[in-house]
């Protein structure tokens, strides 16, 4: 971790976590067993983003287009929220981790929906770090919710359509009291966003890592840490090296 000490850390990093079924696939294991190994990689990337000081962390657990998947598997996905939020929720509070849930919660169970609520009621006052879980997520549908609520605010008189802004759109998003990330990985060697953070992202540095999300380590967590530390990021300015050689 040494070249890391040396370089700020990324305020926020979130996490495309893919490859759990061709992992276990790959082993001739049910696609069931990949998602078990996957979650242990999320106990294992918690605690190194929290040992790096990372600030937020978020991590893409359940997409919206995941209900297309057979129904066995869904359950077995939700089953393993559950274990994790029952059986890690109480270490994460005593670490003073905060749980923000994302997503849309209007077709979820209620025993999901109670769950995810009593993770983010349980945790609100802690302030080391904020774990993000995405769940029942897609970025399209975050941004099409928003722009109902600013829909239902123009009808009722509270606001002009001319004013809408890129920031008040922004207020509107599921992620409006969390700064945008400034690293995205994905994992498994697929190069894309998948309908994830499509806002948030625009002036995100992507990563792609060839490694399954099962295989994702601390040491990868890190070594990609360390990528992000060597990159010169302009936000349609110029880089801090240009504007060196130009004075």
């Amino acid at each position: 971790m040494s070249t890391l000490e040396n370089r700020a850390a990324p305020e926020h990093v979130a996490i495309i976590m893919d490859g759990n079924g061709r992992w276990a696939s790959a082993r001739g294991l049910p696609r069931s067993f990949g998602h078990r190994k996957g979650v242990e990689a999320v106990r294992e990337t918690v605690k190194a983003a929290a040992e790096a000081g990372i600030r937020y962390l978020t991590l893409f657990a359940f997409s919206s287009e995941n209900w297309r998947r057979p129904e066995s598997e869904i359950n077995d996905l939700f089953g393993l929220l559950k274990t994790f939020i029952r059986r890690d929720l109480a270490e994460l509070h005593r670490e003073n981790v905060r749980i923000r849930i994302i997503g849309d919660r209007a077709n979820l169970r209620d025993d999901i929906r109670s769950l995810l609520l009593e993770a983010e009621e349980t945790t609100r006052g802690n302030s080391a770090m904020t774990l993000v879980i995405a769940f029942n997520y897609g970025a399209r549908d975050e941004i099409a919710r928003a722009a109902a609520r600013l829909a239902a605010e123009v009808a009722e008189g509270r606001l002009k359509a001319s004013d809408i802004d890129a920031r008040m759109i922004d207020e509107r998003l599921d992620t409006s009291d969390i700064p945008d990330p400034d690293l995205i990985i994905r994992t498994s060697g697929e190069e894309r966003l998948s309908n994830f953070l499509l806002w948030q992202a625009a002036y995100s540095e992507l990563m792609f890592v060839p490694e399954l999300w099962p295989d994702f380590s601390r040491e990868v967590f890190f070594a990609a840490l360390e990528r992000f530390g060597a990159r010169d990021r302009r936000f349609g300015g110029l880089s801090a090296k240009a504007v060196a050689l130009g004075s």
